[in-house]
C-alpha cells in the first residue's frame, strides 16, 4: 500500500505532463499486448511443416495459411502463382506491422514530454526564487522533483517502447525469411512437376 501512495505522489509531483505521459503509456500497452497476440496466433512457424506441407489446424488468417492457399491452384501458370505470393507477402508484413508506426513515434515523444516536464519544473523553481527575495524551500524542491520524475517516466515509456518496437520488427523480419523460404520450396515443387509432367511453366 506504502508503494501505491509514493507512485500517487509521484504523479502528483510531475504535473500536468503525467497525463499525457499516462496515455502514452498506455497506448503503447495496448500495442504491444495486440502485436504480442497477432504474432503468436497469425504468425508461429508451424511445427508439423514437411517441406512444403502445411498442417490443417491453421487458422485461416495465419500467415503461412494465406501463402499456403495460393498454390491450390495447380492450373494456374508458376509466373501468376509468383506474382500472387509477392503481393500476399506484402500484404502479410503491413498486416503484422499495424500500429508499429505509432510505437515508434511514443519511442520519440515520451522523452521530449519529459524534457518538456523538466523545463515547466525547473522554470517554477526559478520563478520562486527570483521573486521578491523570500526562498520557498519547499516550492523550489517540488519544482524539481516534477522535473525529475516527468524526465524518468518519460524515459522509461520511451525504452520500453524501443525494446518491443525492435523485438516486434525483428520478429516480423524473421517471419518473411520463413515465408519465402516456404513459398520458393513450394514454387520450386510446382516447378518440378511441371517438368515431370512434360508442361511449361
Amino acid at each position: 500500500m506504502n508503494d501505491w501512495t509514493n507512485l500517487t505522489d509521484a504523479a502528483r509531483l510531475g504535473g500536468w505532463v503525467i497525463y499525457p505521459l499516462s496515455v502514452l503509456a498506455v497506448i503503447a500497452l495496448a500495442i504491444t499486448l495486440d502485436r504480442i497476440y497477432a504474432l503468436w496466433r497469425f504468425a508461429r512457424m508451424p511445427a508439423a511443416t514437411q517441406g512444403a506441407q502445411l498442417p490443417g489446424s491453421l487458422p485461416q488468417q495465419h500467415a503461412f495459411s494465406r501463402i499456403g492457399r495460393l498454390f491450390d491452384d495447380a492450373r494456374a501458370p508458376l509466373w501468376r502463382i509468383e506474382t500472387r505470393v509477392e503481393a500476399t507477402a506484402a500484404q502479410i508484413e503491413r498486416d503484422m506491422s499495424r500500429g508499429l508506426w505509432l510505437l515508434e513515434t511514443i519511442v520519440t515523444a515520451a522523452p521530449l514530454l519529459g524534457l518538456l516536464g523538466t523545463i515547466v519544473g525547473m522554470m517554477h523553481s526559478f520563478k520562486l526564487i527570483g521573486g521578491d527575495g523570500l526562498v520557498n524551500p519547499s516550492g523550489v524542491t517540488g519544482g524539481v522533483a516534477q522535473a525529475l520524475i516527468a524526465t524518468a517516466i518519460g524515459l522509461v515509456i520511451a525504452l520500453v517502447a524501443l525494446f518491443a518496437f525492435n523485438f516486434f520488427s525483428r520478429r516480423i523480419d524473421r517471419l518473411m525469411d520463413e515465408l519465402e523460404s516456404f513459398a520458393n520450396e513450394a514454387l520450386s515443387d510446382l516447378r518440378l512437376a511441371g517438368e515431370q509432367s512434360g508442361q511449361p511453366s
